[in-house]
């Protein structure tokens, strides 16, 4: 192959390696989805980068550096990603392609009994370097059609690759068709472990992120429950004094209507009857302090010129607790209300409230009408509150508790109207 074409395939390659980089650091770390811009300058660099080293002939580990480098920044600057996990990333990745060319072209070298698969500037050594590469892209393709994979699916799918690339190695040591160092077989051996520990270090800060947003979706679900339980005891010592008070009022009834003092028991009654009025158009799921949150909300949305219409049909005696239930109610109606208040004509302002059971799976779906479409970034929806600080946590904090129900949170929209449905799985429980 002439030295031209070599060059060219040399900086083709690098192209597609930064490109399928980009794509995997966005999925791992839930960045933003890579753009034609981001894509296109980590090509463009990495083809440079390749065609200047490899035509300097300077050792394989500048290269490797290089790309790294251009992989974490691009990620940084055009994704938002964090820095420090997208060098993580970009280090182990660029290890990995590397690990990969070694068995695809030894492995070839072994099966076609030809040690020239191990030199890029052969027609045989282009055509390892071309499987890899177009692996690679299959990998990018895969990962861009199903979108984000879970924690877990990820590690599984890492590890699978790691563990395969590890025993790879391993066999190579026990072949006797192509003549390989000892050395250079323990050093591929090292790097395979190490990618085996960088998955795990990888797999171990994921879940110490997951666990770290855990606690503070926790602390504002027990901001909203203390809020929420003050409220509603106030609501019942008034009306625990009422009752208490029952036969003094009576009395007092009396006294007044005896004297032909009819307007003033209606006012009396009226003084009366205000703690109650709170409670009266309450919808009961059985959850007293899921009731009054629907409730209070109600109120909430009557103020800001809301209509607000619920449906509920609630299962009884369910291992759901009341307040994983309050947090996804609470939160969604919480931005529901948020956003339908932005409206300026309040004719405009609605907020539906509907849960639903069927079978096994209880549904609750909130649906607003919004003046702003939501904006996503980083994969979730951001918020449109200025003062953002605690905001933001809504959807996440509702979307850890339907997990632990195996369920999820779920948002859409079309036209005005935007739309959040949990789904749940819930058992019944025998009453005590």
């Amino acid at each position: 192959m002439m030295g031209g074409g070599v060059l060219c395939s040399m900086a083709a390659a690098g192209s597609v390696r930064s490109a399928v980089g980009i794509v995997l650091i966005s999925r791992l770390l839930n960045a933003e989805r890579p753009g034609k811009k981001s894509v296109a300058v980590a090509a463009a660099g990495s083809a440079v980068l390749s065609l200047l080293l490899f035509a300097a002939e300077v050792p394989d580990v500048y290269r490797i550096l290089s790309e790294t480098a251009l992989l974490a920044a691009c990620a940084w600057y055009f994704q938002g990603a964090a820095i420090r996990m997208s060098l993580f990333i970009a280090v182990f990745y660029e290890i990995a392609v590397s690990f990969w060319q070694f068995l695809v072209s030894a492995w070839l070298g072994v099966l076609l009994s030809s040690p020239a698969f191990f030199d890029c500037g052969t027609g045989r050594g282009q055509m390892a370097l071309w499987l890899l590469h177009l692996l690679l892209l299959f990998l990018a393709g895969y990962l861009l059609k199903h979108g984000r994979r879970t924690g877990r699916e990820a590690f599984r799918f890492a590890s699978l690759i790691v563990i395969g690339g590890f025993l790879g190695v391993i066999t190579l040591s026990e072949q006797r068709v192509l003549a390989i160092a000892d050395d250079t077989l323990d050093m591929w051996t090292v790097l395979a472990v190490v990618l085996m520990m960088a998955v795990l270090v990888f797999n171990m800060n994921r879940q110490y992120e997951v666990e770290k947003e855990l606690a503070k979706v926790k602390a504002e679900q027990a901001k909203l429950l203390e809020r929420d339980y003050t409220a509603l005891c106030k609501v019942y010592e008034r009306n625990a004094k009422l009752f208490h008070d029952l036969h003094n009022h009576i009395g007092v009834l009396r006294q007044l209507l005896s004297h032909g003092k009819a307007d003033e028991a209606v006012r009396y009654l009226d003084e009366l009857q205000l703690p109650v009025r709170e409670m009266a158009d309450a919808v009961w799921t059985g959850e007293e302090a899921v009731d009054y949150l629907i409730n209070r909300k109600a109120a909430e949305a009557k103020e800001n010129g809301t209509k607000y219409r619920i449906q509920v049909e609630f299962p009884r005696h369910t291992n759901v607790k009341s307040a994983d239930l309050c947090a996804i109610v609470g939160n969604l109606l919480d931005n529901a209300l948020e956003a339908a208040k932005q409206i300026p004509a309040p004719e405009e302002r609605f907020v539906c409230l509907t849960i639903r059971r069927i079978n096994q799976m209880l549904v609750i779906k909130v649906e607003n009408s919004f003046a702003r479409a939501p904006v996503e970034e980083g994969g979730a929806l951001k918020t449109i509150k200025e003062e953002n600080g605690l905001h933001g946590w809504g959807l996440r904090s509702a979307r850890t508790a339907a997990e632990k129900y195996d369920g999820t949170v779920q948002t859409s929209y079309t036209g005005n109207r935007f739309r959040a449905v949990a789904t749940l799985s819930y058992q019944g429980v025998p009453v005590k």
